[in-house]
Protein backbone atom coordinates (compact mmCIF):
# COMPACT_ATOMS: atom_id res chain seq x y z
CA UNK A 1 0.00 0.00 0.00
CA UNK A 2 1.26 3.37 -0.61
CA UNK A 3 0.33 6.99 0.62
CA UNK A 4 1.28 10.39 -0.63
CA UNK A 5 1.37 13.20 1.44
CA UNK A 6 2.15 16.76 0.93
CA UNK A 7 -0.13 19.13 3.46
CA UNK A 8 0.19 23.05 3.89
CA UNK A 9 -1.36 22.34 7.41
CA UNK A 10 0.72 19.73 9.53
CA UNK A 11 -1.49 19.68 12.19
CA UNK A 12 -1.25 16.16 13.69
CA UNK A 13 0.77 14.92 10.53
CA UNK A 14 3.54 13.33 11.96
CA UNK A 15 1.40 10.83 14.26
CA UNK A 16 -0.60 10.45 11.44
CA UNK A 17 2.03 9.22 9.04
CA UNK A 18 3.58 6.79 11.80
CA UNK A 19 0.71 4.52 12.20
CA UNK A 20 0.13 4.66 8.96
CA UNK A 21 4.07 3.75 8.03
CA UNK A 22 3.03 0.46 11.19
CA UNK A 23 -0.04 -0.23 9.33
CA UNK A 24 2.51 -1.38 6.16
CA UNK A 25 2.11 2.00 4.13
CA UNK A 26 4.92 3.08 2.02
CA UNK A 27 5.01 6.66 2.62
CA UNK A 28 6.13 9.24 -0.30
CA UNK A 29 6.34 13.09 0.21
CA UNK A 30 7.18 16.52 -1.24
CA UNK A 31 9.45 19.41 0.09
CA UNK A 32 8.73 20.72 3.75
CA UNK A 33 6.47 17.69 4.31
CA UNK A 34 8.70 15.27 3.43
CA UNK A 35 11.86 16.95 5.55
CA UNK A 36 9.14 17.01 8.77
CA UNK A 37 8.49 13.60 8.24
CA UNK A 38 12.55 12.59 7.91
CA UNK A 39 13.22 14.11 11.07
CA UNK A 40 10.78 12.44 12.90
CA UNK A 41 12.30 9.05 11.78
CA UNK A 42 10.39 8.30 9.04
CA UNK A 43 11.58 6.55 5.92
CA UNK A 44 9.77 8.59 3.47
CA UNK A 45 10.17 8.41 -0.50
CA UNK A 46 10.32 11.54 -2.33
CA UNK A 47 7.57 12.00 -5.55
CA UNK A 48 10.99 13.08 -7.82
CA UNK A 49 12.04 9.33 -7.10
CA UNK A 50 8.56 8.19 -8.26
CA UNK A 51 8.07 10.50 -11.47
CA UNK A 52 11.72 10.20 -12.36
CA UNK A 53 11.50 13.87 -13.07
CA UNK A 54 12.71 16.77 -10.55
CA UNK A 55 10.81 19.38 -9.16
CA UNK A 56 10.63 22.68 -11.25
CA UNK A 57 9.42 26.27 -11.17
CA UNK A 58 10.49 27.01 -7.68
CA UNK A 59 8.33 24.05 -7.00
CA UNK A 60 5.08 24.69 -9.22
CA UNK A 61 5.80 21.29 -11.38
CA UNK A 62 6.07 18.53 -9.21
CA UNK A 63 2.90 15.96 -8.79
CA UNK A 64 1.47 17.59 -11.97
CA UNK A 65 2.70 13.89 -13.94
CA UNK A 66 1.01 10.58 -15.47
CA UNK A 67 2.73 8.74 -12.64
CA UNK A 68 1.08 10.56 -9.88
CA UNK A 69 -2.10 11.23 -11.44
CA UNK A 70 -2.32 7.66 -13.01
CA UNK A 71 -1.73 6.24 -9.59
CA UNK A 72 -5.09 8.34 -8.33
CA UNK A 73 -7.12 7.37 -11.24
CA UNK A 74 -6.69 4.26 -12.16
CA UNK A 75 -9.33 2.09 -11.12
CA UNK A 76 -7.77 -1.07 -10.00
CA UNK A 77 -11.03 -3.21 -10.50
CA UNK A 78 -10.86 -2.25 -13.71
CA UNK A 79 -9.01 -4.79 -15.88
CA UNK A 80 -7.95 -2.71 -18.59
CA UNK A 81 -6.80 0.29 -16.50
CA UNK A 82 -4.16 -2.41 -14.45
CA UNK A 83 -2.63 -3.59 -18.09
CA UNK A 84 -2.21 0.08 -19.05
CA UNK A 85 -0.63 1.05 -15.22
CA UNK A 86 1.72 -1.84 -15.79
CA UNK A 87 2.67 -0.93 -18.93
CA UNK A 88 3.87 2.47 -18.09
CA UNK A 89 5.32 1.34 -14.71
CA UNK A 90 2.82 3.91 -12.70
CA UNK A 91 1.92 1.94 -9.62
CA UNK A 92 -1.56 2.26 -7.57
CA UNK A 93 -1.69 5.00 -4.83
CA UNK A 94 -4.48 3.88 -1.74
CA UNK A 95 -4.33 7.04 0.26
CA UNK A 96 -3.94 10.76 -0.15
CA UNK A 97 -3.17 12.69 2.17
CA UNK A 98 -3.46 16.94 0.87
CA UNK A 99 -4.24 20.20 2.05
CA UNK A 100 -4.07 22.91 0.52
CA UNK A 101 -1.75 26.63 0.61
CA UNK A 102 -3.80 28.66 2.13
CA UNK A 103 -5.04 31.14 -0.13
CA UNK A 104 -7.68 32.62 2.17
CA UNK A 105 -5.30 33.48 5.17
CA UNK A 106 -2.91 35.34 2.34
CA UNK A 107 -5.92 37.10 0.99
CA UNK A 108 -7.08 37.99 4.97
CA UNK A 109 -3.89 39.34 6.00
CA UNK A 110 -3.97 41.73 2.71
CA UNK A 111 -1.40 40.26 0.52
CA UNK A 112 -0.38 41.55 -2.44
CA UNK A 113 -1.77 40.52 -5.40
CA UNK A 114 1.47 38.96 -6.46
CA UNK A 115 1.65 36.87 -3.06
CA UNK A 116 -2.01 36.22 -3.53
CA UNK A 117 -1.10 34.31 -6.94
CA UNK A 118 1.87 32.44 -5.78
CA UNK A 119 -0.31 31.13 -3.09
CA UNK A 120 -3.56 29.80 -5.46
CA UNK A 121 -2.64 25.71 -5.18
CA UNK A 122 -2.54 23.95 -8.41
CA UNK A 123 -1.06 20.26 -7.43
CA UNK A 124 -3.39 20.22 -4.19
CA UNK A 125 -6.36 20.47 -6.16
CA UNK A 126 -5.40 18.62 -9.07
CA UNK A 127 -4.40 15.87 -6.89
CA UNK A 128 -7.49 16.17 -4.36
CA UNK A 129 -9.91 15.93 -7.40
CA UNK A 130 -8.13 12.46 -8.93
CA UNK A 131 -8.53 11.06 -5.86
CA UNK A 132 -12.06 12.10 -5.07
CA UNK A 133 -13.37 11.20 -8.56
CA UNK A 134 -11.66 7.58 -7.80
CA UNK A 135 -12.58 7.10 -4.39
CA UNK A 136 -13.57 4.25 -4.64
CA UNK A 137 -9.92 3.12 -4.92
CA UNK A 138 -8.16 5.60 -3.25
CA UNK A 139 -8.73 7.38 -0.20
CA UNK A 140 -8.53 11.06 0.23
CA UNK A 141 -8.01 13.02 3.62
CA UNK A 142 -7.85 16.55 3.11
CA UNK A 143 -9.03 17.54 7.21
CA UNK A 144 -6.57 17.12 9.46
CA UNK A 145 -9.52 16.06 11.91
CA UNK A 146 -10.31 12.61 9.97
CA UNK A 147 -7.15 11.39 10.42
CA UNK A 148 -7.96 9.62 13.58
CA UNK A 149 -11.14 7.85 12.11
CA UNK A 150 -9.02 7.18 9.02
CA UNK A 151 -6.01 5.67 11.04
CA UNK A 152 -9.08 3.40 13.10
CA UNK A 153 -10.60 2.15 10.29
CA UNK A 154 -7.36 0.95 9.08
CA UNK A 155 -5.85 -0.68 12.07
CA UNK A 156 -9.73 -1.94 12.81
CA UNK A 157 -10.45 -3.92 9.55
CA UNK A 158 -7.25 -3.36 7.23
CA UNK A 159 -9.68 -1.10 5.08
CA UNK A 160 -11.36 2.34 5.04
CA UNK A 161 -14.88 1.68 4.26
CA UNK A 162 -16.49 2.57 1.15
CA UNK A 163 -19.35 4.80 2.88
CA UNK A 164 -16.16 6.72 4.60
CA UNK A 165 -14.24 6.89 1.13
CA UNK A 166 -17.19 8.59 -0.48
CA UNK A 167 -17.87 11.52 2.22
CA UNK A 168 -14.08 12.03 2.71
CA UNK A 169 -14.45 12.43 -1.29
CA UNK A 170 -17.86 14.69 -0.98
CA UNK A 171 -15.55 17.09 1.67
CA UNK A 172 -13.06 17.35 -1.08
CA UNK A 173 -15.34 18.70 -3.40
CA UNK A 174 -16.78 20.94 -0.97
CA UNK A 175 -13.32 21.94 -0.29
CA UNK A 176 -11.86 22.54 -3.51
CA UNK A 177 -15.55 24.60 -4.41
CA UNK A 178 -14.49 26.61 -1.34
CA UNK A 179 -11.10 27.61 -2.27
CA UNK A 180 -12.39 28.10 -6.03
CA UNK A 181 -14.66 30.53 -4.73
CA UNK A 182 -12.10 32.46 -2.36
CA UNK A 183 -9.67 32.74 -5.20
CA UNK A 184 -12.27 34.23 -7.55
CA UNK A 185 -13.59 36.60 -5.55
CA UNK A 186 -10.36 37.82 -3.84
CA UNK A 187 -8.95 38.42 -7.69
CA UNK A 188 -11.95 40.08 -8.54
CA UNK A 189 -11.77 42.32 -5.65
CA UNK A 190 -7.90 43.26 -6.20
CA UNK A 191 -8.51 43.90 -10.29
CA UNK A 192 -11.78 46.04 -10.02
CA UNK A 193 -11.25 47.83 -6.65
CA UNK A 194 -14.42 49.10 -4.73
CA UNK A 195 -15.35 50.65 -1.19
CA UNK A 196 -15.38 48.28 0.85
CA UNK A 197 -18.91 48.32 1.83
CA UNK A 198 -19.68 47.84 -1.83
CA UNK A 199 -22.28 44.86 -2.49
CA UNK A 200 -20.92 42.03 -3.86
CA UNK A 201 -21.20 41.56 -8.08
CA UNK A 202 -22.03 38.02 -7.36
CA UNK A 203 -23.59 36.99 -4.32
CA UNK A 204 -21.45 33.86 -2.77
CA UNK A 205 -22.94 32.22 0.50
CA UNK A 206 -20.50 29.97 2.38
CA UNK A 207 -22.06 27.76 5.10
CA UNK A 208 -22.03 24.72 6.19
CA UNK A 209 -24.96 22.23 7.69
CA UNK A 210 -25.03 22.67 11.79
CA UNK A 211 -28.15 20.54 12.36
CA UNK A 212 -31.36 19.23 10.68
CA UNK A 213 -34.14 20.66 12.97
CA UNK A 214 -37.53 18.83 14.28
CA UNK A 215 -39.27 21.17 11.95
CA UNK A 216 -39.73 25.22 10.51
CA UNK A 217 -42.17 26.97 11.41
CA UNK A 218 -44.90 24.68 11.62
CA UNK A 219 -44.69 20.59 11.64
CA UNK A 220 -45.38 20.02 7.98
CA UNK A 221 -42.11 22.01 7.00
CA UNK A 222 -38.90 20.79 7.31
CA UNK A 223 -36.19 23.16 8.20
CA UNK A 224 -32.64 23.05 8.67
CA UNK A 225 -29.81 25.26 10.55
CA UNK A 226 -26.63 26.50 8.49
CA UNK A 227 -23.24 27.99 10.00
CA UNK A 228 -21.76 31.24 8.19
CA UNK A 229 -17.84 29.94 7.62
CA UNK A 230 -17.14 33.25 7.20
CA UNK A 231 -18.12 34.89 10.27
CA UNK A 232 -18.08 33.87 13.92
CA UNK A 233 -19.80 34.80 16.50
CA UNK A 234 -24.13 34.90 16.55
CA UNK A 235 -27.12 32.68 17.79
CA UNK A 236 -26.58 30.10 14.76
CA UNK A 237 -22.92 29.55 15.84
CA UNK A 238 -24.16 29.83 19.88
CA UNK A 239 -23.10 26.75 22.26
CA UNK A 240 -26.17 24.94 24.10
CA UNK A 241 -25.15 24.14 27.28
CA UNK A 242 -28.57 22.57 27.96
CA UNK A 243 -32.04 21.54 27.54
CA UNK A 244 -33.60 20.11 24.26
CA UNK A 245 -32.42 20.89 20.40
CA UNK A 246 -33.45 24.60 19.08
CA UNK A 247 -36.57 24.54 17.14
CA UNK A 248 -36.50 26.57 14.06
CA UNK A 249 -39.11 29.19 16.03
CA UNK A 250 -36.79 28.74 18.92
CA UNK A 251 -33.68 30.34 17.16
CA UNK A 252 -35.58 33.24 15.38
CA UNK A 253 -36.49 34.27 18.52
CA UNK A 254 -33.44 34.19 20.45
CA UNK A 255 -32.34 36.47 17.66
CA UNK A 256 -34.74 38.99 17.97
CA UNK A 257 -34.36 38.68 22.09
CA UNK A 258 -30.29 39.05 21.03
CA UNK A 259 -30.43 41.85 18.70
CA UNK A 260 -32.73 43.90 20.93
CA UNK A 261 -30.69 43.30 24.15
CA UNK A 262 -26.97 44.27 22.01
CA UNK A 263 -28.85 47.50 20.82
CA UNK A 264 -29.09 49.01 24.00
CA UNK A 265 -26.55 50.57 26.13
CA UNK A 266 -23.75 47.72 27.01
CA UNK A 267 -22.86 49.85 30.66
CA UNK A 268 -26.08 48.84 32.14
CA UNK A 269 -27.75 45.71 32.56
CA UNK A 270 -30.79 44.76 30.17
CA UNK A 271 -33.20 42.15 29.77
CA UNK A 272 -35.27 41.55 26.75
CA UNK A 273 -38.62 39.08 26.93
CA UNK A 274 -39.39 38.07 23.15
CA UNK A 275 -42.80 36.21 22.02
CA UNK A 276 -43.15 35.61 18.52
CA UNK A 277 -40.49 37.68 17.16
CA UNK A 278 -41.67 40.95 18.72
CA UNK A 279 -40.85 42.21 22.77
CA UNK A 280 -43.08 41.47 25.57
CA UNK A 281 -41.13 43.22 27.71
CA UNK A 282 -37.03 44.92 27.81
CA UNK A 283 -35.85 47.01 30.83
CA UNK A 284 -32.84 48.00 32.44
CA UNK A 285 -32.09 47.40 36.01
CA UNK A 286 -29.07 47.98 38.49
CA UNK A 287 -29.05 44.53 38.39
CA UNK A 288 -29.73 41.62 35.79
CA UNK A 289 -32.52 40.33 38.46
CA UNK A 290 -33.81 44.28 38.61
CA UNK A 291 -34.25 44.34 34.57
CA UNK A 292 -35.54 41.04 34.31
CA UNK A 293 -38.54 42.11 36.99
CA UNK A 294 -39.09 45.08 35.20
CA UNK A 295 -39.32 43.69 31.73
CA UNK A 296 -41.70 41.26 33.00
CA UNK A 297 -43.87 43.45 34.49
CA UNK A 298 -44.61 45.03 31.29
CA UNK A 299 -46.65 42.01 30.21
CA UNK A 300 -46.52 38.91 32.02
CA UNK A 301 -48.59 36.76 30.44
CA UNK A 302 -47.12 36.77 27.12
CA UNK A 303 -43.63 36.74 28.31
CA UNK A 304 -45.04 33.19 29.31
CA UNK A 305 -43.11 30.48 26.89
CA UNK A 306 -41.23 33.23 25.88
CA UNK A 307 -37.50 33.42 25.06
CA UNK A 308 -35.05 35.54 26.80
CA UNK A 309 -31.97 37.66 25.85
CA UNK A 310 -29.74 39.12 28.26
CA UNK A 311 -26.57 41.45 27.33
CA UNK A 312 -24.16 39.89 30.30
CA UNK A 313 -24.03 36.37 32.17
CA UNK A 314 -26.54 35.15 33.55
CA UNK A 315 -26.20 35.13 37.38
CA UNK A 316 -27.21 33.67 40.08
CA UNK A 317 -30.28 36.42 41.71
CA UNK A 318 -31.56 36.49 37.91
CA UNK A 319 -31.33 32.94 37.49
CA UNK A 320 -33.69 32.44 40.60
CA UNK A 321 -36.42 34.91 39.44
CA UNK A 322 -36.77 33.33 36.02
CA UNK A 323 -37.00 29.54 37.25
CA UNK A 324 -40.24 30.79 38.19
CA UNK A 325 -41.54 31.42 34.47
CA UNK A 326 -42.20 28.71 32.29
CA UNK A 327 -39.53 29.81 29.57
CA UNK A 328 -38.38 28.64 26.42
CA UNK A 329 -34.68 29.60 26.01
CA UNK A 330 -32.22 32.17 27.22
CA UNK A 331 -29.45 33.79 25.56
CA UNK A 332 -26.74 35.03 26.88
CA UNK A 333 -22.82 36.16 26.67
CA UNK A 334 -22.13 33.75 29.08
CA UNK A 335 -23.69 31.26 32.00
CA UNK A 336 -22.25 31.46 36.09
CA UNK A 337 -21.95 28.10 37.10
CA UNK A 338 -24.69 28.84 40.07
CA UNK A 339 -27.32 30.26 37.75
CA UNK A 340 -26.76 26.62 34.92
CA UNK A 341 -27.49 24.53 38.70
CA UNK A 342 -30.42 26.80 39.33
CA UNK A 343 -31.93 26.01 35.75
CA UNK A 344 -30.59 22.41 35.44
CA UNK A 345 -34.07 21.49 37.04
CA UNK A 346 -36.05 22.73 34.39
CA UNK A 347 -34.88 20.10 31.91
CA UNK A 348 -36.17 21.54 28.89
CA UNK A 349 -34.98 25.15 29.13
CA UNK A 350 -32.46 26.09 26.26
CA UNK A 351 -29.22 28.13 27.58
CA UNK A 352 -27.48 29.31 24.76
CA UNK A 353 -23.87 30.74 25.22
CA UNK A 354 -23.58 33.59 22.58
CA UNK A 355 -20.73 35.00 21.49
CA UNK A 356 -20.54 38.74 19.76
CA UNK A 357 -20.83 38.68 16.02
CA UNK A 358 -19.81 41.99 13.95
CA UNK A 359 -22.12 43.90 12.48
CA UNK A 360 -22.68 43.10 8.65
CA UNK A 361 -25.71 42.28 6.09
CA UNK A 362 -28.73 40.60 6.10
CA UNK A 363 -29.52 38.43 3.67
CA UNK A 364 -33.50 37.20 2.78
CA UNK A 365 -34.24 34.59 1.10
CA UNK A 366 -37.39 35.57 -2.23
CA UNK A 367 -38.86 33.33 -4.72
CA UNK A 368 -35.92 33.57 -7.71
CA UNK A 369 -33.44 35.80 -5.85
CA UNK A 370 -32.33 37.06 -2.67
CA UNK A 371 -32.40 40.57 -0.70
CA UNK A 372 -29.24 41.60 0.81
CA UNK A 373 -29.19 44.97 3.07
CA UNK A 374 -26.77 46.43 5.30
CA UNK A 375 -27.60 45.89 9.22
CA UNK A 376 -30.43 48.99 10.48
CA UNK A 377 -27.75 49.83 12.69
CA UNK A 378 -27.97 53.77 12.94
CA UNK A 379 -30.25 53.75 15.95
CA UNK A 380 -30.47 57.63 16.92
CA UNK A 381 -30.14 59.59 13.81
CA UNK A 382 -30.42 63.20 14.24
CA UNK A 383 -32.13 64.19 17.61
CA UNK A 384 -33.97 67.33 17.22
CA UNK A 385 -36.77 68.63 19.32
CA UNK A 386 -39.79 69.88 17.09
CA UNK A 387 -42.61 71.20 19.67
CA UNK A 388 -42.62 74.23 21.98
CA UNK A 389 -42.10 72.10 24.94
CA UNK A 390 -38.80 70.16 25.02
CA UNK A 391 -38.80 67.04 27.14
CA UNK A 392 -37.78 67.20 30.43
CA UNK A 393 -34.57 64.72 31.40
CA UNK A 394 -36.70 62.28 32.63
CA UNK A 395 -38.74 62.24 29.16
CA UNK A 396 -35.69 62.14 26.99
CA UNK A 397 -34.23 59.17 29.29
CA UNK A 398 -37.53 57.22 28.35
CA UNK A 399 -37.27 58.24 24.87
CA UNK A 400 -34.00 57.00 24.07
CA UNK A 401 -34.71 53.95 25.60
CA UNK A 402 -37.95 53.09 23.63
CA UNK A 403 -36.67 54.08 20.58
CA UNK A 404 -34.16 51.27 19.96
CA UNK A 405 -37.19 48.79 21.50
CA UNK A 406 -39.60 50.48 18.95
CA UNK A 407 -36.90 49.59 15.95
CA UNK A 408 -37.29 45.58 17.35
CA UNK A 409 -40.77 45.63 17.16
CA UNK A 410 -42.78 44.37 14.15
CA UNK A 411 -43.86 47.26 11.82
CA UNK A 412 -46.34 49.10 12.74
CA UNK A 413 -44.55 49.58 15.57
CA UNK A 414 -45.42 51.16 18.84
CA UNK A 415 -43.51 51.61 22.38
CA UNK A 416 -44.78 52.90 25.69
CA UNK A 417 -42.01 53.11 27.66
CA UNK A 418 -40.35 55.27 30.98
CA UNK A 419 -37.38 55.80 32.44
CA UNK A 420 -36.44 55.88 36.51
CA UNK A 421 -33.54 56.62 37.64
CA UNK A 422 -31.73 56.32 34.40
CA UNK A 423 -33.28 52.70 33.71
CA UNK A 424 -35.60 52.26 30.69
CA UNK A 425 -38.56 49.66 30.95
CA UNK A 426 -41.44 49.18 28.23
CA UNK A 427 -45.05 49.44 29.51
CA UNK A 428 -46.69 48.46 26.87
CA UNK A 429 -46.18 47.17 23.00
CA UNK A 430 -48.49 47.68 20.05
CA UNK A 431 -47.12 45.37 17.20
CA UNK A 432 -47.54 44.51 13.61
CA UNK A 433 -50.75 46.84 12.55
CA UNK A 434 -51.82 47.79 9.55
CA UNK A 435 -52.89 51.17 10.49
CA UNK A 436 -50.20 53.27 13.26
CA UNK A 437 -53.43 54.48 15.12
CA UNK A 438 -54.68 50.73 15.97
CA UNK A 439 -50.74 49.68 16.90
CA UNK A 440 -51.19 52.49 19.70
CA UNK A 441 -54.75 51.60 20.54
CA UNK A 442 -53.53 48.07 21.17
CA UNK A 443 -50.69 48.90 23.23
CA UNK A 444 -52.74 51.19 25.09
CA UNK A 445 -55.67 48.81 25.53
CA UNK A 446 -52.98 45.37 26.87
CA UNK A 447 -51.22 47.71 29.05
CA UNK A 448 -50.57 46.10 32.54
CA UNK A 449 -48.74 49.31 33.90
CA UNK A 450 -49.98 53.02 34.43
CA UNK A 451 -49.52 54.54 31.37
CA UNK A 452 -49.58 57.84 33.10
CA UNK A 453 -46.30 60.22 32.53
CA UNK A 454 -45.32 57.69 29.80
CA UNK A 455 -43.14 58.46 26.64
CA UNK A 456 -44.11 57.19 23.35
CA UNK A 457 -41.55 55.63 20.45
CA UNK A 458 -42.77 55.39 17.25
CA UNK A 459 -40.46 52.97 13.93
CA UNK A 460 -42.02 55.78 11.40
CA UNK A 461 -43.63 58.66 10.73
CA UNK A 462 -47.42 59.39 12.29
CA UNK A 463 -49.29 59.72 8.94
CA UNK A 464 -52.58 61.76 10.89
CA UNK A 465 -52.59 63.40 14.48
CA UNK A 466 -54.78 60.67 15.50
CA UNK A 467 -52.08 57.93 16.76
CA UNK A 468 -50.67 60.83 18.67
CA UNK A 469 -54.27 62.16 20.20
CA UNK A 470 -54.81 58.61 21.15
CA UNK A 471 -51.65 58.44 22.76
CA UNK A 472 -51.65 61.47 25.01
CA UNK A 473 -55.33 60.12 25.82
CA UNK A 474 -53.37 57.23 27.48
CA UNK A 475 -51.28 58.83 29.10
CA UNK A 476 -48.16 59.66 27.51
CA UNK A 477 -46.39 63.39 28.21
CA UNK A 478 -43.57 62.71 25.33
CA UNK A 479 -42.91 61.50 21.52
CA UNK A 480 -40.03 59.97 19.71
CA UNK A 481 -40.33 59.27 15.79
CA UNK A 482 -38.25 59.88 12.69
CA UNK A 483 -41.05 62.85 10.95
CA UNK A 484 -40.76 62.97 7.72
CA UNK A 485 -44.96 62.99 6.56
CA UNK A 486 -46.10 65.49 4.48
CA UNK A 487 -48.62 65.90 7.44
CA UNK A 488 -45.51 67.11 10.12
CA UNK A 489 -47.02 69.91 10.59
CA UNK A 490 -49.97 68.78 11.77
CA UNK A 491 -48.12 66.34 14.09
CA UNK A 492 -46.46 68.77 15.98
CA UNK A 493 -49.17 71.54 16.39
CA UNK A 494 -51.31 68.53 18.11
CA UNK A 495 -48.17 67.87 20.54
CA UNK A 496 -48.39 71.51 21.24
CA UNK A 497 -52.31 71.69 21.73
CA UNK A 498 -51.84 68.50 24.15
CA UNK A 499 -48.54 69.31 25.87
CA UNK A 500 -46.59 66.94 24.40
CA UNK A 501 -43.20 67.63 23.91
CA UNK A 502 -42.09 66.12 20.40
CA UNK A 503 -38.49 64.62 19.20
CA UNK A 504 -37.91 63.96 15.57
CA UNK A 505 -35.04 61.30 14.56
CA UNK A 506 -34.88 61.52 10.89
CA UNK A 507 -33.81 58.00 10.97
CA UNK A 508 -37.20 55.53 10.42
CA UNK A 509 -37.15 51.59 11.76
CA UNK A 510 -39.30 49.72 9.60
CA UNK A 511 -38.75 45.87 10.53
CA UNK A 512 -40.88 43.48 8.49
Amino acid sequence: MRALLSVTDKRGLEPFARRLAALGFELISTGGTARQLRASGLEVREVSDVTQFPEMLDGRVKTLHPSIHGGLLGRVADAGHREQMQAHGITPIDLLVVNLYQFEDAARRGASLAELIENIDIGGPAMLRSAAKNHESVTVVSDPDDYDAVARELETSGAVSDNTRFELALKVFRRTAAYDRAISETLERAAHPQPDDAFPPRLAIDSALSSILRYGENPHQRAALYRDLSHGGGIAQGELLQGKELSYNNLVDLEAAWDLVNDLPQGVPAVAIIKHTNPAGCAQGVHLVDAYRRALACDPVSAYGGVIGLNRPLDRDAAQAIADLFVECIAAPDFAAEAVEILARKKSLRLLRVAPSEPGRRLRSLSGGWLLQDDDRNLMGDWREVTERAPTEEEAAGLRFGWPVAKHVKSNAIVFARSQGGFGATLAVGAGQMSRVDSVAIAALRAQLPLAGSVVASDAFFPFPDGIERAAAAGATAVIQPGGSLRDAEAIATCNRLGLAMVFTGVRHFRH
